[in-house]
């Protein structure tokens, strides 16, 4: 497997963490990424050991900053602040490359407003984590998500990173289809620490209707390449979801995706 193909527990989402490295072992990727509601609720030590039993390096987590609308309220920040701690704390214990995040929704707020709140309330964090190394980044991600999340698209995306001090994640499967993409990714590189791939086929309605790359019609090849010619470094994460993905399995659905996604890395010469 490309050592720039990780495997996201978001693709085997459901069972625990032991259940877990199960699938790990059997797709045998070289990265793994985590789901940070796990850590938090299963514990560091279980996830440290899945590393040190596989030997795998550690993409990123998954994080929700806030699942509800944030208000201009200090004191409402305290858990959101203290959980975010504890996972800059542990990505920096697994080495991890990043910690991608949802934001939080506006409320009622405009987004302007709610971008201003969203930047106030994750100060501390964003310090934390570049004192340990370890970049926070927020993903674009579908508008369904309105209510936990502020940025819909890539040029939404850079300028709430910008405003917050942090970085993006490129979810493909969120963009794809956004006018002047290109362009869009290139003025995201300076900041841009994870690419996120997966799928869609055309009349999917179900949603996450996620697919295993090359069995749909996200031009993954070409936003690949455009990637790599903005001079894109780091990792590319599989995130599958959905009705395809259950129907197959979650491990035989992740490992193909894997082989598809090498394989298209190697020929494009990453």
């Amino acid at each position: 497997m490309h050592e720039r193909v990780s495997v996201n527990a978001l693709c085997l989402m459901g069972p625990p963490l032991s259940e877990m490295e199960a699938m790990w072992r059997e797709i045998a990727p070289k990265r793994i990424s985590f789901m940070s509601n796990q850590i938090l609720k299963e514990g560091e030590d279980a996830a440290l050991g899945i590393l040190a039993r596989g030997g795998y390096g550690v993409e990123t987590l998954s994080h929700a900053f806030h699942f509800g609308a944030f208000e201009p309220d200090e004191a409402s920040w305290a858990e959101p602040r203290a959980n975010l701690s504890r996972v800059i704390k542990f990505a920096k214990a697994a080495k991890a490359r990043s910690i991608y995040m949802v934001t939080g929704g506006r409320g009622s707020n405009s987004w302007e407003e709610a971008a201003e709140i969203f930047s106030a309330a994750i100060a501390p964090g964003v310090a934390e984590a570049k004192a340990a190394g370890v970049p926070l980044l927020i993903e674009t991600a579908p508008t369904v998500y309105v209510g936990t999340h502020l940025a819909h698209n890539l040029r939404d995306t850079i300028t709430l990173a910008e405003m917050a001090g942090i970085g993006v994640c490129i979810d493909i499967s969120s963009v794809w289809t956004e006018v002047g993409l290109r362009q869009t990714i290139e003025r995201a590189m300076p900041i841009c620490h994870l690419v996120q791939a997966s799928d869609y086929v055309y009349g999917d309605a179900s949603f996450p209707c996620r697919a295993v790359p090359g069995d749909g019609n996200i031009p993954l090849r070409r936003i690949c390449g455009w990637l790599l010619d903005a001079g894109y470094k780091n990792g590319f994460d599989l995130e599958l979801l959905g009705p395809r993905i259950q129907k197959e399995g979650q491990a035989k659905a992740a490992a193909r995706a894997a082989r598809y996604m090498s394989v298209l890395l190697e020929e494009l010469g990453a």
